[in-house]
């Protein structure tokens, strides 16, 4: 078994045992949750065809299992199923036990503009490098649709993202390269900024930002 596969599968065992506890019941939202999944993959995956193309990333064959669907390997389409649905556990496992615990109105518009204020001049300043112009662009749109259409998301969003931030850090870490001899995902740091946390770049922060968020605000779209 690929050390991906792994990551992959170590990352949604807990949360997918967890989906049937009787008190969160999980399980029911399994309609959303999936097909929030699936639709926001769709748009990830496609991203990440044209990237692996340009050459704006890289994976190891050393690390998984050389079946490859477009230049990406099955572990990789498993990613985009497996991190999202741990992911969003446990922002509404966040939710259900602690439902008071959220950030007030004007402190979500607060985060939000001093976000636009980091975000939009790194935009315009590293507009040549294609991992930062794409995945920042990508979340300045979702977070602004967000805040004006959804903002009730955000009260809570940016606390648990916290949360997901301490695994997502250890696997996501792995995949770049800490704790092993290379990295399982190398990146081309003539398209990003080269600030990494780690051996994660900056803008992967971003990326799962973004991928959460569209998520939910799908999952309260479909939900409605």
């Amino acid at each position: 078994m690929s050390l991906y596969l792994i990551l992959n599968i170590a990352s949604l065992i807990i949360p997918f045992l967890y989906s049937f506890e009787n008190r969160m019941k999980y399980i029911k939202r399994w309609k959303a949750v999936f097909s929030s999944i699936i639709i926001t993959a769709i748009f990830f995956i496609v991203w990440d065809i044209i990237f692996t193309k340009i050459g704006v990333w890289s994976f190891n064959p050393r690390y998984h299992s050389g079946i490859e669907f477009f230049d990406l390997p099955i572990e990789e389409w498993l990613f985009f199923i497996c991190i999202p649905y741990a992911s969003i556990f446990i922002h509404f496992a966040f939710h259900y036990f602690l439902p008071k615990v959220s950030l007030s109105d004007k402190t979500v518009r607060i985060i939000y503009w001093i976000l636009m204020i980091i975000l939009l001049p790194t935009i315009v300043f590293h507009y040549d490098k294609w991992y930062t112009l794409v995945n920042y662009s990508v979340l300045v749109l979702v977070l602004t649709y967000t805040v004006f259409k959804v903002p009730d998301i955000l009260n809570t969003y940016f606390l648990t993202f916290l949360i997901v931030l301490i695994p997502f850090s250890i696997v996501n870490g792995i995949l770049t390269g800490s704790f092993i001899d290379e990295p399982v995902v190398s990146y081309n740091n003539n398209e990003n900024l080269g600030i990494r946390l780690g051996t994660i770049p900056i803008e992967d922060v971003g990326y799962a930002f973004s991928m959460l968020l569209m998520s939910l605000v799908l999952i309260k779209k479909i939900e409605k």
